[in-house]
């Protein structure tokens, strides 16, 4: 969960301003929606990591990092493939797939909560 706040802290850092061949802005993030959405998933992460004795708490705070970052994910895609003409692969940079990376660190973290609250739950039941 660390690993996934810093990954969206980065893509907020290094985010690359995605320009087409006029020049025009197509993506940003200082966009409102972008923001939003980078900050909420990085919120997300922090509240999960503060939140280490609620173990279902943190599978759900997840979850809902997963579908956020689905959503950037998308939005993304989007906006990049309603530009009207070519764009630089280079301009683009890793930041599309960031969310991606992301992504799989939260599912590799629930797998590992989801794995202590079993052992949890047999644990209980020797009691």
């Amino acid at each position: 969960m660390i690993l996934s706040a810093l990954i969206m802290g980065a893509l907020y850092l290094w985010f690359p301003v995605v320009n087409d061949a006029e020049g025009a802005v197509v993506i940003e993030r200082s966009e409102p929606l972008v923001f939003g959405l980078i900050f909420g998933s990085i919120a997300l992460a922090v509240i999960a990591i503060l939140s280490y004795k609620k173990r279902q708490l943190q599978f759900v705070l997840n979850r809902l990092n997963i579908l956020l970052n689905f959503v950037l994910l998308g939005v993304f895609v989007y906006r990049s493939l309603t530009i009207s003409g070519e764009t630089l692969v280079s301009e683009k940079g890793i930041g599309v797939l960031l969310p991606i990376i992301s992504i799989v660190f939260l599912v590799l973290a629930n797998k590992a909560i989801k794995r202590d609250e079993d052992l949890v739950k047999s644990v209980d039941r020797l009691r």
